[in-house]
Formats: structure tokens, sequence, C-alpha cells
């Protein structure tokens, strides 16, 4: 399978990649600084380039079977001015798989089901504006035809792979608090055999 890296040389999107080697998948991973990518591997082709660029875009679309976005908001508008590039690109080239990572913040309240938890007394981040960003991705996915799924993790301490974790279709689960980011990264993974959890948010935590 060839697979398109959004954020490839993250905290989760790197785990993303070397799983993806691992298994024998070709990986194309778009980034602005190829000195951050660690990773060295025949498969693996790096691109640099910057998700607002509709030609960087274009330029590693072209064999994708599916896409997966490890992008974080960076206190910027990146994840939801270069999301519709990308899903004009994906349709062009009549890939419609798309799984990305969020945060927790955009799950359904349980205290409030009518409210995202970034919206309701649940959430404890002092500040929205990520949460508010990664919302709007998800307006953007919902509007469009994509088969996507968007991966929501609590607190994303490093900590180790365990393979142990609890899912939720559009909750957190009750009483979870953290997940490493590599059983993220490999949950994350997960989805591009998976179709459970097409056009859906999964919370994810121990």
């Amino acid at each position: 399978m060839n697979i398109l890296v959004l954020g490839a040389t993250g905290r989760v999107g790197s785990h993303i990649v070397s799983l993806a080697l691992k298994e024998g998948h070709h990986v194309t991973a778009l980034v602005r600084t190829p000195s951050k990518m660690n990773i060295a591997d025949k498969n693996l082709y790096v691109k640099q380039g910057n998700v607002l660029n509709i030609e960087d875009i274009t330029s590693v679309m072209a064999n994708a079977d599916v896409v997966i976005s490890a992008l974080n908001t960076d206190g910027t508008n990146t994840l939801t001015e270069s999301l519709p590039l990308v899903l004009q690109e994906m349709k062009k080239r009549n890939v419609y798989r798309i799984i990305t990572v969020g945060t927790a913040g955009i799950l359904q309240s349980r205290l409030t089901p009518s409210l995202l938890r970034y919206q309701s007394s649940e959430s404890k981040r002092k500040t929205t504006r990520a949460a508010k960003e990664h919302h709007n991705v998800l307006k953007i996915l919902e509007r469009s035809d994509m088969e996507w799924t968007i991966v929501c993790p609590t607190y994303l301490p490093d900590g180790h792979y365990t393979g142990n974790y609890r899912v939720e279709r559009d909750f957190l689960p009750e009483d979870g608090t953290e997940i490493s980011v590599a059983d993220t990264a490999e949950f994350t993974y997960q989805q591009i055999q998976c179709k459970k959890y097409v056009k859906s948010r999964v919370g994810i935590a121990y």
C-alpha cells in the first residue's frame, strides 16, 4: 500500500511512518524540514514541501492509496487551511480514505452530551484554541464525501507501546486520562485496514 503521511516528523507521525515501513508499505512524507526525518528506508520517499502549497500536495498525491495526517496545530490555522487542499487533490486522484489525529476535546461530553468536551466543564484545558481548530477539521470532513476517521487521544505522554488501551466511538473511554504517543500511533496506523470507524471520531485512552 502507498501511504501519504502528513506531519511525519512529529511525535505521532514518526511512529506511524516506522510502523508502516516495518510492514513493508511504501510511505511518502511531505515535510518542511527533511533533516528532522530520522528514518531511512528504501520504501520511504521524503518530499520537502508545505501542506499549504497546492503544488506540493499534488506532487505527493500521485500514487497514494490512503492519507494519514498527524499534523498538529502549532498555534496556527494550518490544519483548516491545508485540509481543503488535501481533500481537493485526493478527490482528483480518487483517493477517499483519510485518517487524522485530533484531540479528545472534539469528542462528545459525557456530562453534557449535546456539547463537545472542549465546550463543556468536562475539559480541564485552559485554552480552547487547538480544540476549535480540530473542531473545524471535523466540520470540513463531515461535509466531504471522504471515508474519514479522526483518532482523538487525550493527554499524550511519550510512554511506550503497550497495545492495551480502550477506544470508543464519539466519546473518551470513561475515566480515561492519558494514552501514549506510541499506542496512539499504533491505533491510527491500524485504521488503514479497518473500516469500523469510517466517518467517526474515536476516543482512545488507557
